[in-house]
């Protein structure tokens, strides 16, 4: 992946490039970021491996979705809920899904993490972004 190693970015997503589901999410992403706040590392790499296992998660085991944001780090359904809600619009109304009891909005998602590479596929190998993206991605 192109870009830098800079971890301290204010608003990281660690996301598993060979995962389908998790390539379309990024791409999702990408498109609705317009002021391109966010910026990306795959768990393969250097940034996202040290990034989960700072915050205790398994890097060749993830079942939860990281987000640093400001250097405070936000993972399952609350990561992509901030996620969501922070391209405004419409988006903000994500934000009530918080209503939903957190312990039950993650499990949720942590059934569909576990389930991704089954139901949705696996990459032979990393995505590759495009060059008016790729300074957005750490390593």
């Amino acid at each position: 992946m192109a870009g830098s190693s800079d971890v301290s970015a204010s608003r990281i997503i660690v996301f598993d490039s060979v995962c389908v589901l998790c390539s379309r999410w990024l791409k999702f992403v990408l498109r609705h970021d317009k002021r391109a706040r966010y910026r990306f590392a795959a768990m393969q790499g250097r940034a996202g491996r040290a990034l989960l296992s700072a915050h205790g998660m398994d890097a060749l085991d993830p079942s939860s979705f990281l987000l640093m944001e400001d250097g405070i780090a936000y993972a399952d359904s609350e990561a992509v809920i901030r996620v969501l809600a922070s391209f405004g619009g419409a988006w903000r109304m994500a934000s009530a899904l918080r209503f939903i009891p957190a312990g039950l909005r993650d499990r949720a998602y942590r059934a569909l993490a576990r389930n991704r590479y089954r139901w949705f596929g696996k990459l032979d190998e990393c995505a590759v972004p495009s060059a008016a993206t790729a300074a957005r991605f750490l390593d």
